[in-house]
């Protein structure tokens, strides 16, 4: 198993910094778009949430939420990203070991969700759980 886990890393570890931006940025952007497409009505709220949402009036207030989550996720990979931050590194990795974690949860849902999100919502999450992995392992 230490093999295996060693290689994973040192894979994540060749991918560059800022192609690990770029996909933090793309995931949250990604994410940003299907919010606004359900709460424009374009996408159906039954195709988010795992279909559970018992209206629209209800899908509209989780959608604002992750709305306003995905633009400070934005803002966090920008910051983290774009310079190498000198205070606060031990919180910045366990900042980003935790969005890592959080996100592969999500990717495990969206695999039990509605046909939109296990051939969509899984594709966006991937690349936010990539990119969280590579900026956690980053040496501060």
């Amino acid at each position: 198993m230490q093999k295996a886990e060693g290689w994973m890393l040192d894979k994540l570890r060749k991918m560059k910094m800022i192609t690990a931006v770029l996909m933090g940025v793309w995931f949250y952007s990604l994410t940003i778009l299907i919010h606004v497409l359900v709460i424009c009505s374009i996408i159906p709220y039954t195709w988010v949430n795992g279909g559970r949402s018992e209206s629209f009036a209800a899908q509209l207030s989780l959608s604002m939420i992750s709305t306003l989550i995905a633009v400070m996720g934005v803002v966090f990979t920008l910051l983290i990203g774009g310079n190498k931050l000198t205070k606060f590194n031990r919180g910045i990795t366990v900042i980003c070991w935790f969005l890592a974690v959080f996100w592969s949860f999500g990717f495990i849902q969206q695999w039990l969700g509605t046909p939109f999100e296990k051939t969509v919502c899984s594709f966006v999450l991937l690349l936010g759980v990539l990119s969280h992995l590579r900026m956690a392992i980053e040496k501060r």
